[in-house]
């Protein structure tokens, strides 16, 4: 029987990659955000529409598509047309200690990967494989561990051959608001206040931010409030005290943004965490 709530797997001895699941997504609709985590996901089902940055593309099934952190993008159906996929989530360090370790990087800094999608019969089964694997509780964790690590490091060497990206980097200016965002992320901060630290008029100052990171500051703003809420969901944290640690004036403005972004309640969200703790500790 194909299910509307979506479901996430999650295991404590794994903390660096997520699997999301939905199997009909004609409900589920994203607002543009963005994730910490690099991201890559499986079309297994239907055809839906896929924006990344300023380009948009038709995906469907057999599709992977990717996205690097803080890498603005949507995914939703068309019409009513029904569509499943696949989500992974995987840690930006982790990712990126993997890719230095390979070789991939002279540097154990992260560099963004400039491959939007991948549409490969091959790499589309391996995915699969190994998404069927997470989600197996008979298998023990050394294979979904060796499962995760062959697929992705594989798929970095692949990757790694492609043309970089000739697009502008965003000015110094802009980086700083930014990390001063994400470093203030529960506070009530002001325009005047960005304004006052970059030297920017407001309407110069919300346009350059969009132009460069997809979102205008306050849009910027809130999704590191979801991101913040998101990763205390995932730790356990009761809803109500997520809501309030992120910057949220109440659990009803929190759980009304986290399911526009999120396109799922905290509840759903943080009853995989749950769920996959049981499973992971075989019950007791």
């Amino acid at each position: 029987m194909v299910t509307t709530k979506p479901l996430f797997w999650r295991d404590s001895r794994m903390p660096h990659v997520e699997l999301r699941q939905v199997e009909d997504g004609r409900q589920v609709c994203y607002a543009p955000h963005s994730h910490t985590q690099w991201s890559i996901g499986a079309i297994t089902g239907g055809r839906s529409t896929y924006c990344y940055r300023s380009d948009r593309y038709r995906v469907v099934a057999g599709d992977l598509v990717l996205m690097n952190p803080e890498w603005v993008h949507h995914c939703n159906p068309i019409e009513d047309e029904p569509w499943a996929y696949f989500m992974m989530y995987v840690d930006t360090d982790w990712l990126t200690d993997l890719r230095y370790r390979s070789g991939l990087l002279p540097l154990r800094q992260w560099h963004d990967i400039e491959t939007p999608m991948v549409s490969d019969a091959l790499w589309y089964q391996r995915y699969c494989q190994m998404a069927d694997c997470l989600l197996d509780n008979r298998r023990d964790l050394l294979e979904k561990q060796t499962e995760v690590v062959s697929f992705l490091s594989d798929l970095m060497h692949e990757l790694a051959s492609q043309p970089a990206d000739t697009r502008p980097q965003a000015p110094d200016t802009l980086r700083s608001l930014a990390a001063y965002l994400a470093e203030h992320v529960a506070e009530d901060i002001s325009l005047e206040d960005l304004c006052d630290r970059s030297g920017y008029s407001a309407g110069h100052l919300v346009r350059a931010f969009k132009q460069h990171f997809g979102l205008t500051p306050h849009a910027y703003l809130v999704n590191r409030r979801i991101q913040l809420g998101r990763q205390a969901l995932k730790e356990g944290t009761p809803i109500i005290d997520a809501a309030l640690d992120a910057g949220f004036a109440d659990q009803a403005h929190f759980q009304r943004t986290f399911k526009r972004l999120m396109a799922a309640t905290p509840k759903q969200y943080r009853l995989g965490s749950a769920q996959q703790q049981v499973q992971a500790t075989g019950g007791k």
